[in-house]
Order: C-alpha cells, then structure tokens, then sequence
C-alpha cells in the first residue's frame, strides 16, 4: 500500500510539475491541427511538451488520440546534431526522460483502472472515450497476457488501455512493475534510436517527415484495424447463431 501510495503521488506530481510549460505551449500553437504533428509539437513545447504527450497517451484514457510512435521517431530524428535539430537534447536524455514518462503513465493508468473497477465497461461512449477500445485491449491482452504490457507499447490505442485494463483485472504489482519498466525502456530505445540513426544516415530526411510519420501510423494501425475487423466478424457470427 506505501509503495502504491508513493508511486501515485510521484504520477501526480510529474503530471502538474509540467502543466504549466504544456498551457504555455499550447498558446503559441497556430492551429489545432498542429497537436497532431509531431515536428510542430517539437518545435513549440520542446521535450517537456514530448513528456508530458507520452505520459498522457501511456495510460490516461483520453490520451489515445495524442501521437505516439511518430512523436518517438521524429523527436530520435530533430535531436540529432545538425542543421535540422530542433530538439537540443542528448539521445541517451531524451530516452531515459520517455522512459520515466512511460512508466508513471502506465501506473496511473494502472491505478486509474483499479480504482474504476468494471465500471469503465458500463462507461458510454464519448468523443474522448470508446468502450471498444478497450474491449480491444482485452481481447490483445487475454491473447498475450503479461507480454501485452510489453508488446502493447508499440500499438496505438493498445498502448493507451493496457495498463488500465491491468488495473481492472489487478495484475499482480510485482508483476505489473516488471513488465512496465521493460516495455518502457524498450520503446523508445527502438523507437527514439531509429528516428536518430536516419537524422544521422539522411540529413534530409526532414523534407519527408510528413510521408513517414504517415507511415507509422498505418503500420502501427494494421493490427488494430485487424483485430477490430475480426471482433466484428465474431460478434456477427455469434448474432448468426443466437
């Protein structure tokens, strides 16, 4: 329980020690559209506004929309030194720090889920929340188990409703620990590493930011997509046979 009690309060605190540096940022954003490109984010917020993203879409449940793997590889990609860094900060810095911003946010969105219970299934859908996402989380999970903590990371959607679903089903703290510290370093050791190494290969690379984040987003999408389209297909079939 003390151990619980500790990592809530360091959440909250990471959480609102940034909130005003997030307000400021966003005040100087030219479009809405703009918190969804991960350059322009970058370029306005710099890493505290990076942190502040991974934390919320790493557990807060209306955090799914924000950009994930893209703001990983691009932000990899601006620190590199160079005519196109934008993002003034060591790699080995810039991955410890969404490292840390992973783990907090998959505990409060463990926390989150344990204190909600099976009450976030009876939840209604809303513009910031869909119960299929996280029935999308469960059926990952059950297929996967602990791994999904893991391999979920590198899922949008997934990555968001995980650590919540964990809470709901209260997996083991030790376990859960395990588990969110291995994926979160992983990430965007993987991630944050490759968009550096193109920086490095491809100075050029920026002109075209735009054509790969796009990419990103469809090959992280495929296997939700899949997995959507195939709980439809059984959910039909079900119907079929009642």
């Amino acid at each position: 329980m003390l151990f619980s009690f500790f990592i809530y309060r360091a959440v909250i605190f990471y959480f609102v020690s940034f909130l005003y540096v997030y307000e400021l940022s966003l005040i100087t954003v030219s479009s809405f559209w703009d918190l969804f490109k991960p350059q322009e984010l970058i370029e306005y917020g710099g890493l505290a506004l990076v942190l502040i993203i991974i934390f919320l879409e790493n557990g807060v449940f209306f955090g799914f929309f924000l950009p994930g793997d893209s703001l990983l590889f691009t932000a990899g990609l601006l620190c590199f030194p160079g005519e196109n860094q934008l993002l003034h900060t060591e790699l080995s810095t810039l991955i410890a720090g969404i490292a840390v911003s992973a783990v907090l946010g998959y505990y409060f969105g463990y926390f989150f889920g344990y204190k909600t219970g099976q009450a976030l299934y009876k939840r209604k859908d809303s513009l910031f929340f869909k119960k299929q996402y996280i029935i999308t989380a469960e059926k990952f999970y059950q297929k996967y188990g602990g791994f999904a903590l893991i391999l979920g990371r590198f899922l949008p959607i997934v990555r968001t409703f995980a650590p919540i679903l964990a809470g709901v089903v209260r997996v083991n703290h030790a376990t859960f620990f395990l588990y969110n510290i291995t994926g979160a370093v992983l990430w965007p050791l993987t991630i944050v590493s490759a968009g550096y190494y193109v920086g490095s290969v491809f100075p050029g690379a920026l002109q075209y930011l735009d054509y790969i984040v796009i990419a990103f987003i469809v090959v992280t999408s495929i296997p939700i997509i899949n997995n959507i389209r195939q709980q439809r297909k059984e959910k039909k079939e079900s119907e079929r046979e009642v």
